[in-house]
């Protein structure tokens, strides 16, 4: 006989079991916000776009960590199913709040008029709060990455950011640890006893994994498919594969860098392993996404979801990386740029997951860029996107090229003709010329909501231009290209 009480995560101080959620007719498939809203009545989360983009939804998870210490990320609760959450410690605007006053980050947001509808302000306070107390450096440019996520349409952000600085000014810019967080009063003080009830629930983890109700459908941080298709998720059975703890590491292991499955994009971006290999990583991938997206965001999904435009595809697609994909016993490795068979069609059957990409480590005198458009700067998909990886020879030829771009093609796509082409030439604004001629012979792009066919073919034409003239802006001159 199955048990009716296992517990699952914390809400605030409250915890919260298998049964809480079955009494209501809510699965561990049902969507975080809902939960929060109409069965604990905890209303200060604000239902908007219910598509990750507005902010208005974000709580704090918290886990613990390798290190054995608590660590919270803002994440957006209209895309998170409860499942993936499980193990876990969610606040949401309710579980910030201290007895008779208002805590250092409400305080100082009143203070500065960084509030007026109030629609958006629960948003706002959860996510200051968590970069306050996540052992990060903290500076005014963290503070504006870790707000891209949130909307506000009538201050106009500048109250907010006054708010935002004064509170910088106040607190450690390497971030607090809880009891100093308590201290200053901008968490109340059960968060000191949190760590141990986690601990009472891993401990349970693996009956939790394998009881029949929680389980059936293999998902990672979910953030397309509940936007794509939320009526389908919530009816699956779903295997939140964010609890498999092992497949989120990024590793340099020789020759090789290997990247887990479910690391999130802002593993990948806060990565000390990958700042070394990709310098601009954090300015390109806040191109992506927003942080609480990609604080629950997974390489795995990206990959495996294979849309044209996938960024982390495009991204690594220059690497010539290959994923493994596994099977329970069964392994077997492919290269990226041959698992994609057609759109959204890829070499994987629907019970292998990919556990691993590895790509051999880039040395010497190599180069690297990413660019992207989209409608919007920040916080938007890309109507098309571009990488280019190259390595120059002492005769000052390129030796190797490789050019991906998305957005233009039925998959991500890796240009073989214009990246072959470049072998053996020397960087002249004649031969990128000519190379500008062979990219637009090898796209495809279709019209659809983020531009015509012939508009993407002008952008990537831009983003191929972007990439040689910030890479070699002494030996290039755009108006000696476009002639």
């Amino acid at each position: 006989m199955q048990s009716k009480d296992l517990i699952l995560f914390l809400l605030n101080d409250k915890v919260i079991s298998l049964s809480d959620l079955e009494s209501e007719g809510y699965t561990t498939s049902h969507i975080l916000l809902d939960f929060i809203r109409y069965n604990q009545k905890l209303s200060g989360t604000k239902i908007g776009c219910r598509e990750g983009d507005c902010g208005a939804c974000i709580v704090l998870i918290g886990r613990i960590d390798d290190k054995n210490n608590m660590s919270y990320q803002s994440i957006v609760s209209c895309l998170t199913p409860i499942n993936s959450i499980i193990g876990s410690h969610v606040v949401t605007i309710e579980g910030l709040n201290l007895k008779d006053k208002l805590t250092l980050v409400q305080e100082n947001l009143v203070n500065e008029g960084g509030t007026q509808c109030g629609a958006c302000t629960p948003g706002f306070i959860v996510s200051l709060t968590g970069l306050i107390v996540t052992n990060k450096l903290i500076n005014e440019n963290s503070i504006s990455l870790n707000l891209d996520g949130n909307i506000c349409r009538c201050t106009g952000y500048k109250s907010i950011e006054k708010a935002a600085k004064k509170i910088l000014k106040l607190v450690d810019t390497t971030g607090l640890d809880l009891q100093r967080a308590v201290d200053i009063e901008v968490i109340p003080d059960y968060f000191l006893k949190i760590q141990t009830k986690l601990q009472k629930i891993l401990s349970q983890l693996e009956e939790i994994q394998t009881d029949k109700r929680v389980q059936s459908y293999n998902i990672g941080g979910g953030t397309d498919l509940f936007v794509q298709k939320p009526d389908f998720m919530v009816k699956q059975n779903l295997i939140s594969l964010s609890l498999q703890t092992e497949l989120s590491y990024i590793k340099h292991e020789g020759d090789y860098i290997r990247i887990g499955g479910l690391t999130t994009f802002s593993d990948l971006m806060d990565s000390d392993i990958l700042q070394e290999i990709f310098p601009t990583i954090i300015n390109d991938f806040s191109l992506i996404a927003s942080t609480p997206i990609r604080n629950i965001a997974t390489l795995g999904g990206n990959i495996v979801n294979a849309s044209p435009i996938a960024d982390t595809v495009i991204y690594f697609l220059v690497l010539n990386p290959t994923i493994t994909l596994k099977n329970g016993s069964s392994v077997r490795e492919v290269y990226l740029i041959d698992f994609y068979l057609g759109y959204k069609q890829i070499d994987k059957s629907d019970e292998e997951i990919v556990t691993e990409l590895s790509f051999n480590i880039p040395r010497n005198d190599y180069k690297f860029n990413f660019e992207k458009v989209s409608k919007r700067t920040y916080l938007d998909i890309a109507s098309v996107n571009s990488a280019l990886y190259m390595k120059i020879n002492s005769a000052k030829q390129i030796e190797v090229c490789r050019i991906s771009a998305g957005g233009v093609a039925p998959i991500p796509k890796y240009l073989v003709n214009s990246s072959n082409y470049l072998i053996e030439k020397s960087v002249s604004n004649q031969t990128i010329r000519e190379l500008l001629t062979i990219v637009d012979e090898e796209v495809s792009p279709i019209s659809d909501i983020r531009g015509s066919a012939e508009y993407k073919r002008l952008l990537l034409r831009q983003l191929i231009l972007a990439h040689f003239l910030t890479l070699f802006p002494d030996q290039l001159k755009l108006e000696e290209i476009l002639i």
